[in-house]
């Protein structure tokens, strides 16, 4: 499949776009059409709305913005971060503040969630690219949480497990007393989550003995938290809504499994982890509301919303591994049931936010939390518009190494939003379908980041909240989640995605019958954290490794496995019903394809014709890399001619290993 290779990530070039004759106005549209993007894109500030709707001129201002964006998202994140960052004077070394707004609102604590987040974040930069200075943050952060888990607090304490749920804490690391919507039992998972990650790194390093002995007695209670209390209701991760979280849960299985893998690797039990895992999983499959099409944010509640929440998509990029596929077990980015839900979701905000006013399905848009929400007025978020790209990029990363993608009746809606006329079926990565797909979420992806470069303050900074009448930063300034949010989908849009997690049937095989059982566990201070000096990479781990970047470039004769051809024999397949006596046949403007000569058409066959298939296909050899225009034609039994409607078809004869290729069926044009 042919590529227009712009940095990692690209558009592929399209074998079904069309022009309409005569040939030489269209082109000449299509060069003022350009002079006009050219200027309003190195001429003038800004970007118009209706010049960035094309792909590629809106995939220049995203790779400029996230360019310029993500050292400064890096800079501000590490700002709230210990005593050392630039917004978090008196803060406890390796603490992560939410915000360094202390006041309307007041966000100068840390969150066990929020710190759990920006540290899985930092884990992953890190594992991909080694940074002594991040690995510092890393390890005071380490330190931090082993003391935090033994603070005790209004949720309980270490003693049976329960303090290890309270879901913020004081900038000195004491606990905070006042009211609020505890417990909130996604910390445990995640920050248990960030830990195996940096552990991960050690062991595949050759420091085994550091993630046995100074990190796993932290994993292990968070771990042991979770076995105990995942079948008990707490607080979502917008603390509001008391009840079952999909957010929380789907962490909470992601923890037992990857937990498991990192135990067996250190010698250390897996018994409890094994046991509880799969029920979890077998619980997680309650949030999917098949008569809906959506993934219920939340159940086990009355609070009259309809469950469309960011929280979903927020869940399925948090557990996002790239081996498992398009898993539905375990809500992958591109399953049918996360795209699904991506649809529904997204289009929940667009009719209720004046920033989005006009803006048609299969656009970005702004995106909030859920549609019901109140809180500063109910606007967009940065981190959930970043998230609605983030799963994109990742279903993207997942159909180009697969090199295929698969609609179903459950996920058609959402493709058909961005490529008309698309049916159910697989489609791999020679058809027009695949390229016409791809090509449309690449840009659905990149127009939500677009939004967010739209509404960023002009400095780079990112708030909690933008307004959802004027686009005004609003709420918490500086949001540490927000730049680590931005962090992820700039890695992601380049290609670079963590580490799998889903090793073993635990992570989506889902057991016939639900049991909610529990196991009790046992809980004890960690040991103060003491690392060796000079942990860097040996070169003889595989941790790095599991990071790559997927290019789809035009196959050439250097470093491949087979001999590239110089033509290809092209079978067309048009659906037209005829009647008996006339015949289908394909003319172009290519000398094989009669040089638009009606006399010198190609015949097509029609043995594969049936009443309920009107089949007619034949085969034409030519040339690699040949852009050819072509129409369908009848020839009628007095030896009229009935052309088809414009526009014209286009194709571009790919590269390839292969002499033959099958092109997607056309239909006769009315």
């Amino acid at each position: 499949m042919d590529v227009l290779q712009i940095s990692s990530w690209s558009i592929l070039s399209s074998n079904s776009s069309s022009v309409i004759l005569p040939i030489m106005q269209g082109f000449a549209s299509l060069f003022i059409l350009g002079s006009a993007a050219f200027q309003s894109v190195f001429g003038l500030p800004g970007i118009s709305d209706q010049v960035r709707r094309d792909p590629h001129i809106l995939k220049r201002a995203v790779d400029d913005f996230l360019t310029t964006e993500e050292p400064i998202a890096l800079e501000q994140l590490l700002c709230n971060i210990g005593s050392g960052g630039c917004h978090s004077s008196g803060v406890t070394n390796g603490l992560v503040i939410a915000s360094p707004s202390t006041d309307s609102p007041d966000y100068f604590y840390t969150w066990t969630r929020d710190a759990a987040l920006v540290f899985k974040a930092i884990v992953d930069r890190f594992a991909n690219s080694y940074d002594a200075s991040l690995q510092t943050e890393i390890q005071n952060y380490i330190t931090a949480q082993a003391k935090l888990q033994t603070v005790s607090n209004p949720s309980g304490s270490i003693s049976d497990g329960t303090g290890l749920a309270e879901p913020k804490f004081n900038i000195d690391g004491s606990a905070f007393t006042g009211s609020w919507g505890r417990p909130q039992r996604d910390g445990p998972a995640l920050r248990a989550i960030a830990l195996i990650g940096y552990s991960k790194w050690l062991v595949n390093n050759g420091y085994t003995s550091t993630a046995s002995g100074v990190v796993w007695p932290i994993i292990a209670n968070d771990l042991a938290y979770v076995a105990q209390y995942w079948n008990q209701t707490g607080f979502d991760l917008w603390e509001e809504v008391q009840g079952s979280s999909f957010f929380t849960v789907a962490a909470q299985h992601r923890s037992l499994v990857e937990g498991s893998a990192l135990a067996a690797s250190l010698g250390k039990s897996t018994t409890t982890y094994d046991a509880i895992a799969p029920q979890i999983l077998c619980f997680l499959q309650s949030f999917w509301s098949s008569s809906s099409g959506y993934t219920l944010a939340n159940i086990n509640v009355n609070n009259g919303r309809t469950a469309k929440d960011a929280n979903a998509i927020l869940g399925s990029i948090h557990t996002f591994d790239p081996a498992l596929g398009c898993d539905a077990a375990t809500f992958q980015p591109c399953s049918d049931r996360a795209l699904s839900t991506h649809k529904i979701v997204v289009d929940s905000f667009r009719s209720i936010y004046t920033l989005n006013s006009g803006i048609g399905s299969g656009s970005a848009v702004a995106v909030g939390r859920y549609p019901e929400d109140s809180y500063y007025n109910g606007n967009p978020w940065y981190l959930n518009t970043l998230a609605a790209a983030e799963q994109l990029y990742d279903a993207l990363y997942v159909w180009q190494t697969t090199g295929s993608i698969t609609v179903t009746s459950t996920s058609l809606s959402f493709f058909q939003a961005l490529v008309s006329g698309v049916a159910a079926g697989t489609y791999t990565s020679s058809s027009d379908t695949y390229t016409n797909i791809y090509n449309a979420v690449f840009t659905y992806a990149d127009g939500f980041v677009d939004i967010v470069s739209k509404y960023a303050a002009s400095n780079g900074s990112l708030a909690e909240q933008y307004d959802r009448s004027s686009g005004t930063p609003l709420s918490a300034r500086d949001l540490t989640w927000s730049y680590a949010s931005l962090l992820t989908v700039a890695a992601r849009r380049n290609g670079v995605v963590p580490a799998g997690w889903g090793s073993g049937a635990a992570a989506t095989s889902v057991p016939g019958t639900c049991s909610a059982t529990s196991i009790a566990g046992s809980y004890s201070a960690a040991p103060t954290p003491t690392f060796p000096a000079s942990q860097t990479p040996t070169g003889t781990g595989t941790a790095t490794t599991t990071y790559t970047k997927p290019t789809v470039t035009t196959t050439s004769t250097t470093g491949t496995s087979c001999p590239q051809v110089t033509a290809v024999a092209v079978t067309f397949q048009e659906l037209k019903t005829t009647t008996w006596g006339q015949t289908v046949k394909i003319v172009g403007n290519v000398a094989a394809l009669g040089n638009w000569d009606t006399g010198s058409a190609v015949a097509l066959d029609a043995s594969s014709y049936t009443a309920s298939q009107p089949l007619w296909k034949g085969t034409v050899t030519l040339p690699v890399g040949q852009a050819i225009q072509y129409k369908y034609i009848v020839e009628n039994t007095d030896g009229s001619i009935t052309w088809e409607a414009d526009p014209n078809h286009s194709y571009t004869i790919a590269s390839t290993c292969s002499s033959s290729v099958t092109k997607d069926v056309d239909t006769w044009q009315t």
